[in-house]
């Protein structure tokens, strides 16, 4: 599983300081002439003044500088131990284990571990069960058998295979061969207090929570599940749509409708920690990493707050960076203000913004 290879997933990580992605990709500013390592404490900056790089000898052939803060020509031991630990497992047909890849790193087993949750936020065990399962996906598409498959992916056997089926696909694995064949996801827009929504389910609950242009987003729905049956229907969906509203109205603080959404087992958790928060409060991204028990995987936290595909019922509007400053957000900083506004002006906090 190769992370941070599209410009949308490294700009993702610029926003969020990933420390994962160091060593993986680099970024310069095309205003500054600057170019930084994508966990650079700096300022962020415009999307359209950042380019992208694979190397920092890329970046200065291109005419940048490096950045005297995060100086991104020097990686350090630890982020290119763990970059290689990536690479080995992402590679190997065989899954290595921890002390073949602490060995091939030169790192203790103990040190590996430690480093590599501690920048990626899973352990070496957790990202290859991904990469068995970015596997097995691509060969799904590709129209292998679903025992052929498993086995070119990496699985011992089936069971290792179903035991994480419904974690890993949100479906079976037949269903996501056909390409979501067989699976019903229904969707409607709806006017909002903060613009145009989409919201879709499956039979199992919400899938997809969104905001924009509704000819953008319902184009974006279909092609992730390309052979699935994807309907509109409005009245289906109703329930969820009037939850929401109600939520945003503040006629209803506790937006308990069930969701559906596909992730890694750290973004579930980190999602299931999101709705743990209550309403009109927030807590800073630190204080999220804790609840999941990883203090140390900060930066994974808010990439995982970053991919949240249903907005408003996963609240990582409530996520703020240490200090109180508000930090990132997918739909906007005035929409997350807004948001924050007006839960805790409900809370008799602060005086409500009126949607």
């Amino acid at each position: 599983m190769t992370e941070f290879t599209t410009e949308v997933q490294r700009w993702e990580a610029v926003l969020a300081h990933e420390r994962a992605a160091d060593g993986l990709f680099w970024y310069a500013v095309k205003t500054t002439r600057v170019y930084c390592r994508p966990a650079c404490p700096s300022r962020r900056p415009r999307r359209e003044n950042v380019t992208f790089f694979d190397s920092p000898e890329e970046a200065v052939a291109a005419g940048f500088r490096a950045c005297r803060r995060c100086q991104p020509e020097r990686v350090n031991a630890a982020a290119q131990a763990v970059a290689t630990a990536q690479y080995l497992l992402d590679t190997a047909q065989t899954e290595p284990s921890l002390s073949e890849l602490a060995a091939a790193v030169g790192l203790s087993p103990f040190h590996l571990q430690r480093v590599f949750k501690e920048r990626l936020g899973v352990s070496p065990k957790q990202y290859a069960v991904r990469v068995r399962t970015d596997r097995l996906k691509t060969g799904l598409r590709n129209g292998q058998s679903v025992t052929t498959a498993l086995y070119e992916a990496g699985h011992d056997s089936p069971a290792t295979l179903y035991a994480r089926s419904t974690d890993q696909l949100g479906m079976t694995p037949r269903t996501y061969a056909r390409g979501g064949h067989g699976e019903m996801i229904q969707y409607t827009g709806a006017s909002s207090p903060l613009g145009q929504m989409l919201v879709a389910a499956t039979a199992r609950g919400l899938c997809a929570v969104r905001f924009g242009n509704m000819d953008d987003m319902v184009p974006e729905l279909r092609a992730e599940y390309p052979k699935a049956e994807v309907t509109e229907n409005a009245e289906a969906l109703k329930p969820y749509v009037t939850g929401i509203l109600e939520y945003l109205s503040g006629q209803n603080t506790a937006l308990n409708l069930r969701t559906d959404a596909g992730g890694t087992d750290f973004q579930q958790r980190v999602w299931d920690a999101l709705r743990r928060i209550p309403y009109g409060e927030t807590r800073s991204y630190a204080e999220l990493a804790q609840m999941i028990g990883e203090p140390g995987a900060v930066r994974a936290v808010a990439s995982a707050c970053a991919r949240n595909p249903v907005a408003l019922v996963v609240p990582c509007h409530r996520i703020v960076r240490t200090g109180g400053a508000l930090g990132g957000y997918r739909w906007g900083l005035d929409m997350k203000q807004r948001l924050l506004d007006t839960e805790k002006g409900k809370t008799g906090q602060a005086q409500p913004t009126l949607f």
